[in-house]
């Protein structure tokens, strides 16, 4: 008898314990701004569209926002401590990625130190109803950076291993593309380096990635790869291709992961 009831008992718990870490996956929707960059195109101008995106954002009232890099144009206490201010009005959360005008397009002790130190980790990751987050350093793939770079892919690999076993659905946030037209492109400003791409691109497949999202090319840049949704989305600062400020909406259900863009709706071009 005590026998019988010490085999149930843990499979009992085993049971529980597959189904406590294996979350069910469940609707909900999320906000993607790119380059907020105050700076970039006119300080005051990107001041007014990042508050206008905040406001608009509240409304909607979304999970969570999260921004692809590029804060400011210049990297400063004034220039951060304006971002903050703004992002401090969010009624909901919001996460950041690093860009290379966050610290420098090769970062070093001092720029990941000001950072750190300033606006907080350089790299993270989160859940939300069953998904991960993974917000990276894509500056630390861009460049070979001593220690750090090595530390950076650590984590990562080590982070999205830990996601799979959870059977979470991953979403990867950064800021340069891994690539613009094609994975099989040459290396240019706007992506990132064809052996670390094809690195990435095996993790990506190998552990459920489902999104990649970045900023970085100041440009609408959409692809697919082997079911990989790549989105590069609309800023707040200045857009190459001339297309409305605003960001994108993105509405994650248990079958589909949509997403679309929302203009801001008081804007000057």
């Amino acid at each position: 008898m005590n026998l019988r009831f010490n085999v149930c008992l843990f499979l009992a718990v085993f049971v529980f314990g597959i189904s406590c870490s294996k979350k069910k996956q469940e609707a909900f929707n999320f906000v993607q701004l790119c380059d907020t960059q105050l700076g970039m195109g006119g300080y005051a101008h990107d001041l007014k569209t990042f508050k206008q995106a905040v406001v608009q954002i509240n409304e909607m009232n979304p999970d969570f926002a999260v921004i692809c890099g590029d804060l400011v144009h210049n990297a400063s206490d004034s220039s951060y401590a304006d971002f903050l201010e703004i992002m401090e009005s969010f009624d909901v959360p919001c996460h950041v990625a690093p860009g290379n005008h966050d610290v420098g397009n090769v970062p070093n002790d001092s720029s990941l130190s000001y950072y750190r130190k300033t606006i907080g980790p350089d790299y993270f990751n989160f859940d939300n109803k069953g998904y991960s987050f993974v917000v990276t350093n894509t500056q630390l793939w861009k460049e070979d950076v001593a220690d750090e770079s090595k530390k950076h892919d650590h984590w990562f690999g080590e982070t999205l291993g830990a996601q799979k076993a959870k059977n979470a659905p991953i979403f990867v946030i950064g800021h340069y593309p891994l690539f613009l037209e094609g994975p099989d492109e040459e290396e240019k400003y706007f992506n990132l380096p064809p052996a670390k791409r094809a690195e990435l691109l095996g993790l990506f497949k190998e552990n459920g990635v489902v999104a990649y999202l970045s900023g970085h090319t100041h440009e609408l840049v959409i692809n697919d790869f082997e079911g990989i949704q790549f989105v590069s989305g609309e800023t707040t600062s200045k857009n190459f291709d001339k297309r409305p400020f605003g960001f994108r909406i993105w509405e994650v259900s248990t079958d589909t992961i949509q997403h679309h863009f929302v203009p801001l709706t008081d804007a000057d071009e």
